[in-house]
């Protein structure tokens, strides 16, 4: 779940304050939040894309521009977009963006790229396109940008580098957090199963090992590693931004796949979190830092990425404490307006006061909403998109916030606000039932792939597994 928005760094930061943005579109801020709104509001940003950053990565809704993650466009916006649109019906836009990419679209770029971020992006972008279509051209799409992204795996230890070249398979970066290190497990195991060929399950599956083999005896992994020694460069243990896809990847990699062996990973893993790291209290839950081989609390900061965690605390049956610690998330969100992209639970001050408009908290309650059935987590995803709608919504599109405090936009709308935020959002408040937890598993990325698809014996021959 810890992704960047990738600003431009040659890119002026373009500030309008709130109440300016609340002074063009005040009836925007009164919207009521239903399936349909969001799906206008959708297909408006996207719209704006389309005529402002068509063929780039990244839209600048203030400006009405456009950046690039890297010194060529990966065209991240449209392939993280196209799943939404499929949830959505939005099938003239699908369309478009599938001709796109199969018609326009080359990974055969000298780019070195971040593994982590183009996996869940790009690769679970592709194949879930695939898995609309069936279309074999995009399948081969998927398979030539996997087998790009494989050469990063070629550490001593398996776990792939932080960088990696598109072209030549070059790779740099020894350093990675456990998030980069091992959340991989997913879209390779999908790749392997539309393939039929295991050795991309195979390297997903040997980074993830490679990390929970080196879990301290108290079974808790650490922060940051290195992928050519495997020794930990940082102790604290966690679950927010940094770490939150390998454990989310443990748990939803065992529900779609079926391997064994993630489920005794992953029931280690949770025993092991729910033993040391939260702090609580008859009004809150929080899950800070603890010493990995100690236990001992080290920091009481979290990122609003960790507000993913109750989404997998209520999959996993641990409802009380998945409701606490959403309870606990609303609060924070309403003590200012918006979340802030880092607090210290125990100082009660913002780290970092920019809203990047995250998904995590909407896809908690979505969760939440769909176990429980309790109307108040709609409510709560209400109170989330009516003040997005106040604070972010720009005349085009929607912005990210530079600080909570002031409401200030800073023209960035990350490739997630397509892929997963709206998502949520949409199938909160009741859009497409046929899209659902129980039928679908959505990567962190938020692409939902159908469980029926995914047929028991096929997955063990198609993926190794044992």
């Amino acid at each position: 779940m810890r992704k960047s928005i990738w600003k431009n760094a040659g890119a002026a930061l373009v500030i309008i304050c709130q109440s300016a943005a609340a002074q063009v579109l005040p009836a925007a801020a009164q919207s009521p939040a239903t399936a349909a709104g969001v799906k206008s509001e959708f297909l408006r940003s996207w719209d704006a894309y389309k005529q402002y950053a068509w063929g780039h990565d990244v839209l600048q809704p203030v400006t009405k521009g456009y950046s690039d993650w890297y010194k060529e466009s990966l065209h991240i916006s449209p392939i993280d977009a196209y799943s939404t649109m499929r949830v959505m019906g939005l099938d003239k836009e699908a369309k478009e963006v599938e001709r796109y990419i199969m018609d326009s679209v080359s990974f055969d770029k000298d780019l070195f790229v971040k593994t982590f971020e183009v996996n869940i992006r790009i690769l679970g972008g592709l194949l879930n396109m695939y898995q609309w279509t069936q279309n074999p051209r995009i399948l081969e799409k998927a398979k030539d940008f996997g087998d790009r992204e494989l050469k990063a795996f070629s550490s001593p230890t398996g776990i792939p580098y932080y960088w990696v070249n598109l072209r030549t398979g070059a790779v740099k970066g020894e350093k990675v957090n456990v998030a980069e290190a091992g959340s991989y497990l997913f879209e390779m195991g999908i790749l392997s199963y539309y393939t039929k060929d295991p050795k991309y399950y195979q390297a997903g599956k040997k980074a993830t090992v490679a990390i929970y083999s080196r879990r301290s005896p108290l079974d808790l992994e650490g922060f940051d590693i290195n992928v050519e020694t495997g020794k930990w460069l940082n102790v604290n243990s966690f679950i927010g931004a940094g770490a939150d896809s390998y454990f989310e990847y443990l748990y939803k990699s065992y529900r779609l796949f079926g391997d064994p062996d993630l489920k005794v990973m992953w029931d280690k893993s949770i025993a092991a979190i729910n033993k040391y790291i939260p702090e609580e209290s008859d009004t809150s839950l929080w899950y800070g830092y603890v010493d990995m081989n100690t236990g001992a609390k080290t920091i009481s900061e979290v990122t609003l990425y960790d507000a993913f965690f109750p989404s997998i605390l209520a999959m996993n049956g641990d409802i009380s404490r998945a409701e606490k610690l959403e309870g606990t998330w609303y609060g924070l969100w309403n003590k200012y307006g918006l979340e802030p992209g880092g607090y210290d639970f125990h100082k009660q001050v913002t780290t970092d006061p920019t809203y990047d408009l995250n998904p995590e908290i909407i896809e908690s309650a979505y969760y939440l909403y769909t176990i429980t059935g309790k109307q108040m987590y709609r409510d709560m995803g209400q109170t989330f998109y009516n003040d997005i709608l106040k604070y972010c919504r720009t005349p085009i599109a929607f912005s990210s916030i530079s600080d909570v405090r002031t409401m200030q936009q800073n023209n960035e709308l990350p490739t997630f606000f397509f892929a997963e935020t709206m998502k949520y959002f949409y199938l909160l408040f009741g859009g497409n039932p046929t899209v659902n937890i129980n039928d679908y598993v959505f990567n962190t990325e938020a692409h939902p792939f159908r469980r029926a698809d995914f047929k028991p014996a096929e997955l063990r021959k198609r993926l190794g597994i044992k």
